[in-house]
């Protein structure tokens, strides 16, 4: 075992510690389970929801934004709000090699336990393999599932099932998926599993078929799935299209399902099992969005994750037998909304101009034949990039706003911060002249992150957390520590 890993015995002494702690109004309202405390296989399910990359200010942007243009709080500000027996805390997500952590690392932290280096999945730093909570669920005879707005091969959910050197392995990833025999596989990702587009030519699809799996790649046919069959659902070649995309560009809305409609699918597939199950539900955009300072991206993608804790909590309603963790991996660019103008009046309505918004910045790159990747394109214009940015947001930038953009894409713009000279980072600190909201980077920042539960083990928290405490909390809470030590 690592000497990272918290350890059962250190778990429950951290556990009995903290029962007062829990009685702070920053906790909420302590779980009860019939006037006493919560014990060990109390959980009979776990659903652990991820908005990857979530700093602290886009929880409030996306707040924010949904009281403005939709009239109502978001569901994770609500649960705060509410008398909902809930848990708040901090949690510290540094991976073993870095405070700063990768995705990979964060997720195999509440997938193994252990700490891992950054880039590896489930992977130690002598080459160990660390059994998994998937693995540990189906071994104990519980159903398992993985939904996600990114390629199903990705980093996050990849954290709570797979073993690989390197999280770039997405090819090998799929093929592992295929051998582990977990119950609901959703998010995109197709590329990983066609025989035309892998580089070794296997046809993973078909291994899955062969297991009797059913294969839906619209929303249509997954309103049509079998609920007696186990389920792979790709419903893009590469990551699902951002939230704000998905909206206005009706072929995506009517072919490629939302977060929330693939975790109600999966809430009603997975709760048939007897034994209970196991759910991880990324808002995995989130982080994309960040990393380009696409404020349109990451505000209505966390608004879709938004959508699917409600799922979650409609579905928890009137239940004690499943434990509900919200929370994120890291934080991601830091942004946060300017106060600006007199008295910092003007902030309210620069924000307001977010409802205006019809499309990310990936669409505007697609449209200039740019990828993030690139180091320039001599091609691009002014012009061009102003037309493109008044379309998409509906704001109109000046020329010269338009100039420094367009040398952005051209690689030739130079921030005193380097990782302020891209594209993305450039268009959104021209837009935060008309939006008020600016990013402080582009890239995972060492953020103590929000961390939200209800439900059996919710009361065993301490108020500030260690990643790798959730792998602990979740297999003895669901009764399965003799599996994960197995």
């Amino acid at each position: 075992m690592s000497k990272n890993r918290f350890s059962r015995k250190d778990f429950l002494k951290t556990s009995a510690l903290s029962t007062l702690a829990l009685g702070s109004s920053f906790t909420g309202t302590a779980f009860n389970r019939k006037n006493g405390k919560s014990a060990n296989g109390d959980a009979k399910n776990i659903i652990f929801l991820v908005s990857d990359g979530m700093s602290s200010g886009t929880l409030a942007l996306a707040d924010k934004v949904k009281k403005e243009q939709y009239g109502d709080s978001s569901n994770w500000i609500k649960l705060y709000e509410s008398d909902r027996p809930h848990f708040r805390g901090l949690m510290d997500m540094a991976s073993r090699n870095s405070n700063v952590t990768g995705s990979a690392a964060a997720a195999s932290s509440w997938g193994s336990g252990h700490r891992i280096d950054n880039g590896r999945v489930n992977w130690g730093p002598n080459d160990e393999q660390y059994k998994t909570i998937c693995e540990i669920f189906r071994d104990a005879g519980k159903a398992t599932g993985l939904v996600t707005t990114t390629r199903i091969t990705h980093a996050t959910p990849a954290g709570f099932a797979i073993n690989m050197p390197s999280r770039q392995m997405e090819d090998e990833i799929a093929e592992q998926y295929s051998e582990r025999d977990y119950d609901l596989l959703m998010g995109g990702g197709r590329r990983h599993f066609d025989a035309e587009r892998r580089e070794d030519g296997k046809d993973i699809f078909k291994v899955f078929r062969d297991k009797n799996y059913s294969i839906v790649q619209s929303k249509a046919e997954l309103e049509a799935a079998p609920a007696d069959k186990k389920l792979l659902g790709l419903f893009y070649d590469s990551h699902l299209p951002y939230t704000v995309d998905h909206e206005h560009i009706q072929e995506l809305g009517e072919s490629v399902p939302t977060l929330a409609e693939m975790t109600e699918k999966a809430l009603n597939k997975l709760s048939s099992r007897n034994n209970g199950f196991i759910l991880q539900i990324e808002g995995g955009r989130v982080d994309h969005a960040a990393h380009g300072n696409d404020p349109a991206g990451l505000i209505y993608d966390q608004i879709a994750f938004d959508d699917a804790i409600g799922e979650v909590m409609k579905f928890t309603e009137g239940r004690d037998d499943t434990l509900v963790i919200i929370t994120t991996d890291h934080g991601n660019a830091n942004p946060g909304l300017s106060g600006l103008g007199s008295g910092y009046g003007d902030s309210p309505a620069m924000l307001d101009t977010m409802h205006r918004y019809r499309r990310s910045f990936e669409w505007m790159y697609g449209e200039l034949g740019f990828h993030w990747s690139m180091d320039g394109l001599d091609s691009i214009t002014a012009s061009k990039v102003r037309e493109l940015v008044e379309y998409a947001t509906r704001t109109e930038i000046t020329r010269e706003e338009a100039e420094m953009a367009a040398q952005s894409f051209r690689g030739e713009f130079k921030a005193p911060f380097h990782d302020r000279s891209g594209p993305g980072a450039v268009l959104a600190g021209v837009l935060a002249n008309y939006n008020g909201i600016y990013f402080i980077g582009t890239n995972h920042t060492s953020d103590y992150v929000e961390l939200a539960a209800w439900g059996p083990g919710a009361d065993s928290l301490p108020t500030f957390v260690r990643n790798t405490q959730l792998f602990d909390l979740m297999v003895e809470m669901a009764g399965v520590r003799a599996y994960a030590d197995s």
